[in-house]
Order: C-alpha cells, then sequence, then structure tokens
C-alpha cells in the first residue's frame, strides 16, 4: 500500500485533500524496528508523528523508582501516534518501543503543520481522533475503578486475542502485566484461575480461548 493511502485512512488525515496527503507522504521514511527498540522516550523533543505499517509498537509510561512500566496504549497497523508535540509543543509524555518486528512510517511535523494551516478545515479529523483517545482513556479508568485484576487480565487477553480463539501473546507476561495495571505474579494468577476453570488453555506464550463467554462475562 502507498504511503499516502496509509495517511488518508487515518482519522488525522482523513479531511485532507489527495494533493496534500500525497505531498507530505512524500515526506515520510520508513522506520523498521527490531523487538525491543525504541522509537523514541519521555521528556524527549517531538519532531516527528509515526504510523504502524505492520507490527505492534507499545506506549508506555516508565516509574523512576523502580523502573516498572505501565502501557498505557497498543498500536498495531493503520495506528497513528506522537501526534501530541505538534499540537502544544511540548515533549513527549510517554516512550514508544517495538513489542515485535515493526515497520513505521515516520513524518515530521513541518509538513504537517503547514497542511493545518492552509487547511483548517483538517483539524475536524484532528479533533475526532483526540475524541477517541479520549474515549479510551476513559475506557480505561473506569476498568481501573470497576473491575479487579482478574477482571482486567480477562478483558486485556480478549483485546489481544481480537476475533480469534488461539493466538500467540504478543507482549511478554511482564508487559502483559503493564497493560493490566497489576504485578507480574497477580496477573499470573489470574490465568492460572482461567486455565483452572477450563476457560482457556495455555502452552507458554501461545493461548487457546474455550470459554469466550465466561471470559466476556469475568471482563465486564
Amino acid at each position: 500500500m502507498a504511503y499516502e493511502d496509509v495517511l488518508a485512512k487515518t482519522d488525522f488525515f482523513g479531511e485532507a485533500p489527495s494533493d496534500e496527503i500525497a505531498r507530505i507522504a512524500a515526506t515520510g521514511r520508513k522506520r523498521v524496528l527490531s523487538r525491543g527498540d525504541h522509537l523514541f522516550e519521555a521528556g524527549e523533543e517531538a519532531e516527528s508523528m509515526y504510523i504502524v505499517l505492520n507490527g505492534r509498537v507499545a506506549i508506555a509510561i516508565a516509574n523512576e523508582l523502580d523502573k516498572r512500566e505501565s502501557m498505557v496504549a497498543l498500536m498495531e497497523a493503520g495506528d497513528l501516534f506522537g501526534e501530541m508535540g505538534l499540537l502544544d509543543s511540548g515533549p513527549r509524555s510517554a516512550m514508544a518501543r517495538a513489542i515485535e518486528p515493526s515497520e513505521v512510517l515516520e513524518i515530521p511535523y513541518d509538513p504537517v503543520e503547514q497542511l493545518l494551516d492552509g487547511n483548517p478545515r483538517v483539524l475536524r479529523g484532528v479533533v475526532r481522533m483526540l475524541a477517541e483517545r479520549l474515549r479510551v482513556m476513559d475506557g480505561a479508568l473506569a476498568d481501573s475503578v470497576f473491575l479487579d485484576v482478574t477482571g482486567r487480565t480477562a478483558k486485556r487477553l480478549l483485546e489481544l486475542a481480537g476475533p480469534a480463539d488461539e493466538f500467540v501473546l504478543p507482549v511478554t507476561q511482564e508487559e502483559l502485566a503493564g497493560m493490566v495495571g497489576a504485578s507480574r505474579e497477580r496477573v499470573n494468577k489470574a490465568i492460572s484461575s482461567f486455565i483452572r476453570l477450563g476457560w482457556i488453555e495455555q502452552h507458554e506464550r501461545r493461548y487457546k480461548i474455550i470459554l469466550r463467554d465466561r471470559l466476556e462475562l469475568r471482563a465486564r
């Protein structure tokens, strides 16, 4: 897929004229990442945004004292991230790290700023994207308040599985714990309970959902 097609499918660029999208796409460059490679760190000056072409990139915040991470978002193919610095001129608020071999398209801010200055209607797409981010954050906040660790673990496993009943966990146990917002030990205990109840089967990082309805009910 051409880069301009990738951009056009995002909410951010959804309202932009096709010739402007092509101009911006021409400034982009593909970054090839191995698992564990960092795109940026919290506190760094922001100069570019990114779109995932394939693979997965975690957006995470690290605790400065014990270096534990809380994964605040998981970016997959087609997802755009790293745009906040363009909108508020602030530094990066979190780190971005590939959790599997990935490719991303890096788009510098300068041509995007020119687009926004010359085409104010494009901001509608930007607002729509930010509204969706707020909805996701509201959902995460609600989960932290109303779901216990077992419930949050069930929900994250379902999100990572998608529609498939058999899947390979794309993150480590430590990273899954960061997504759940709990210790690795408590998340492992929750997974062990699902196995004991016969809801899932597990062999290393390969999972099979046996009773999806029970897992879904526990995630509510």
